[in-house]
């Protein structure tokens, strides 16, 4: 059905129209039919063929148009070869086609139907402008305005393309300002905090500060590895570079590292862990960060509880700590949620945060993934 549908540009509408107009001319050429026919016998079969011969216009116009030609001398009107000529004129345009068959209904028609019927010259002039030169200008209008809307159509898509491109420039453009930026300034502070920690655990006046001065030392260095990360993928626009199978994994040393700092967290994680996608797995490995960091500004001495389960061919993701009247002082930017969910929802997940109703806090996100095993 589609490949008899492409002659009609897979559009059941253009058959539905080509059925009217091969109807039509099949009607009107029938009532119009003379009596006094030198082949009565062929008329109506001369005019079933040229009728339904109309079906195949989009395909072959010309094969058409000789078809209609070829059954003037039954006695048949020119209506079939009227609609043969305007197909042709409308699927060729200015070629030697339509010249050819512009030149061949004229001079068929003269013969085969002016002849038969003495006009004055004028009249038959007349006649074959209408039914000749009128049905091929109307064709090469539309074959004109087809070529035209297609070069529109092009070049819209270019123009389109064109934006797209600028769009993906200026993009870049600004990730590498944005990585100029934290590469000048975000960088460089905790490379100071890092060196000056080294320092002071080297010198330290007791065993105490010495460890708190290492900790802080490996948070640093932690936060210039992923801050390098990010400024290759700000660079290099690469954004699975900085993922790997074992995502999920590195919640475990993440939560040592916050245990570390004197916090109670609790990490549960399915056994095997699922295979996820390293875009879900970024996802779950910040959420998880931004929510351990949040509890520790607003609830600094609340237990953490940390799960992952696979639920429904569905990785779910549930960070909860208990409410306390008061929080730290340390400021924040006021875009840790947003960011989680923005960085949630490209991963195809969905996020809810908010009070639970018994006096807990909850992070709860969902992400599709398979259930395979890592």
């Amino acid at each position: 059905m589609k490949r008899w549908l492409s002659w009609w540009d897979g559009r059941i509408v253009l058959l539905a129209l080509d059925v009217a107009v091969a109807a039509a001319v099949i009607a009107v050429t029938l009532a119009s039919g003379d009596p006094r026919d030198p082949h009565p016998a062929l008329y109506v079969p001369a005019v079933v063929v040229s009728g339904v011969a109309l079906l195949a216009r989009r395909r072959w116009p010309f094969l058409v148009l000789l078809v209609a030609l070829g059954c003037l001398p039954a006695g048949i009107s020119l209506l079939p070869g009227v609609v043969a000529q305007y197909s042709v004129a409308a699927r060729h345009g200015l070629r030697v086609m339509t010249w050819v068959s512009v030149v061949a209904s004229g001079i068929t028609s003269y013969l085969l139907v002016v002849l038969r019927q003495p006009v004055s010259l004028p009249f038959a002039a007349i006649a074959l402008g209408l039914y000749v030169l009128g049905p091929a200008l109307a064709g090469l209008w539309m074959h004109q305005r087809a070529v035209l809307l297609t070069v529109l159509r092009e070049r819209a898509e270019e123009a389109e393309r064109t934006r797209t491109l600028l769009a993906d420039r200026a993009v870049f453009a600004e990730r590498r300002r944005i990585a100029r930026e934290m590469h000048d300034v975000v960088a460089h502070r905790v490379t100071a905090v890092a060196l000056q920690a080294g320092g002071l655990s080297l010198q330290a006046p007791d065993e105490r500060t010495a460890q708190a001065a290492e900790q802080i030392r490996a948070a640093s260095v932690a936060a210039l590895d992923e801050l390098r990360g990010i400024l290759r993928v700000l660079r290099d626009d690469t954004s699975a570079a900085d993922a790997g199978p074992g995502v999920l994994a590195s919640l475990e040393h993440l939560v040592d590292e916050v245990v570390a700092t004197g916090a109670r967290v609790e990490l549960t994680l399915p056994d095997p862990l699922p295979a996820v996608p390293d875009q879900v797995g970024r996802a779950v490995y910040r959420v998880v960060q931004e929510a351990l960091t949040n509890a520790g500004k607003h609830a600094p001495h609340a237990t953490v509880d940390v799960r992952l389960a696979v639920c429904e061919e569905r990785l779910v993701v549930e960070v909860t700590n208990r409410l306390t009247p008061h929080g730290s002082a340390v400021p924040g930017s006021g875009y840790g949620l947003v960011g989680m969910r923005e960085r949630v929802e490209l991963a195809g997940g969905d996020l809810r945060t908010g009070p639970t109703g018994d006096g807990r806090f909850q992070v709860l996100a969902r992400f599709p993934v398979g259930v395979a095993e890592r």
